[in-house]
């Protein structure tokens, strides 16, 4: 039986003998990008189910516990402390409370959910939910498997934080017919996608002009979303760098730092930091042991915009108030320009005003010539590299 399997095997690939390098070439590639798609999806509906599971099991136990009492409104920091010892990522307390919302805004998803998951499902359930899927019309309801297989959780987190359920409904529809990434469905939502389609005369035109502009979702850009690559237990840094050049330099700056000796203390790479439920991610965090301070740097292979600099400012300004302890100097933020043979350095004091810590932070810190020189060869090593 084998045998004649091997047979038929043998006998398709025979009768592509006609086959050129060009198909071979593009049946090679349209079999990555499905198969890549599927495993992106397979992850994402997994960590989708996950999360609206957990929050299903706060909402009922909040609603009929056994021992729910003893816990009070500390229930959710006890439980975030819990779970984390546990090694259960994402957890955190504000991350628990998008769960619950997740699961009372999608309630529909239950559909999708492994009875293995939920055994308990018909007993916990309580009886004060709704039966019904809140919706402007039954028809603009989608069910819950198109919902998993098309959205990301990222883009559920979007979606949540709009009240207006048709308007809801119609970001829905169309980052599903759009196929919009996360980025793209929060550019449509802040540039009032929902509110010119009602003023507009021609919708049609104004929906194509959207779709041609669109920023389409590929396996590449799910795979990067925060919520993805920590549920598969994947370093943040492994994924995040924006180029592979800007990679290897910061590989290179950490090492030229440190060994410097000039009192820096590396912390990480790629740190995750949480601002407003917006999850950033700082290219290098070092302690000056010195200084007693935490220095940021932004790296951008780029040349210098005014964006660099704000997005730095806000680094150190989270870092001031969420991470600053007694004893702390301010933190400094250092941003790294580069484009070509051209470096731009620029320090970004935060505001500090102590003229004596400014001195001794000038003085600490490597001097702004060490680091242009340092960046100016490493451009240029790759750029002699990349043309070998």
């Amino acid at each position: 039986m084998l045998f004649s399997k091997r047979r038929r095997t043998t006998g398709n690939f025979l009768n592509m003998k006609h086959l050129t390098f060009d198909q071979l070439v593009q049946s090679i590639h349209q079999a990555h990008e499905s198969l890549a798609s599927h495993a992106v999806k397979a992850v994402n509906v997994g960590l989708t189910i996950r999360n609206w599971v957990i929050g299903y099991y706060i909402e009922e136990y909040e609603r009929a516990g056994f021992d729910r009492s003893h816990y009070g409104e500390g229930l959710m920091d006890t439980l975030s402390n819990a779970l984390k010892k546990h090694g259960v990522v994402c957890c955190d307390l504000r991350e628990l409370y998008r769960y619950r919302k997740f699961y009372l805004s999608y309630p529909q998803i239950l559909e999708t959910v492994s009875p293995k998951l939920l055994p308990e499902a018909s007993k916990l359930i309580s009886k004060n939910r709704p039966k019904k899927v809140e919706t402007p019309s039954p028809k603009l309801l989608l069910a819950g498997n198109v919902l998993i297989e098309r959205l990301s959780f990222s883009q559920f987190i979007e979606l949540m934080e709009i009240e207006d359920l048709l308007k809801r409904a119609f970001y829905e529809h169309e980052c599903i017919r759009g196929n919009w990434s996360v980025r793209e469905l929060k550019r449509q939502i802040s540039t009032l996608y929902y509110e010119r389609s009602g003023l507009s005369k021609n919708k049609r035109k104004l929906a194509a002009m959207i779709s041609k502009k669109a920023e389409l979702n590929k396996p590449a850009l799910v795979l990067r979303d925060p919520y993805i690559f920590e549920f598969l237990g994947i370093k943040s840094h492994e994924v995040m760098g924006e180029s592979h050049l800007e990679d290897a330099i910061l590989d290179r700056l950490q090492e030229f730092l440190l060994e410097l000796g000039h009192g820096f203390c590396f912390e990480a790479r790629q740190k995750r930091i949480n601002i407003g439920g917006e999850y950033c991610f700082v290219d290098l965090v070092l302690y000056h042991r010195i200084l007693k301070c935490h220095v940021l740097i932004e790296l951008k292979v780029d040349e210098f915009k005014h964006e660099h600099i704000g997005q730095l400012n806000t680094y150190v300004g989270w870092y001031k108030k969420n991470v600053m302890v007694a004893g702390d100097s301010p933190p400094i933020g250092i941003l790294l320009c580069t484009r070509k043979n051209h470096a731009l350095v620029e320090y970004a004091l935060a505001g500090m005003n102590n003229k004596l810590f400014v001195t001794k932070y000038q003085l600490e810190l490597p001097k702004k010539e060490d680091i242009l020189k340092f960046l100016e060869s490493q451009v240029q090593e790759k750029h002699l590299s990349s043309r070998s």
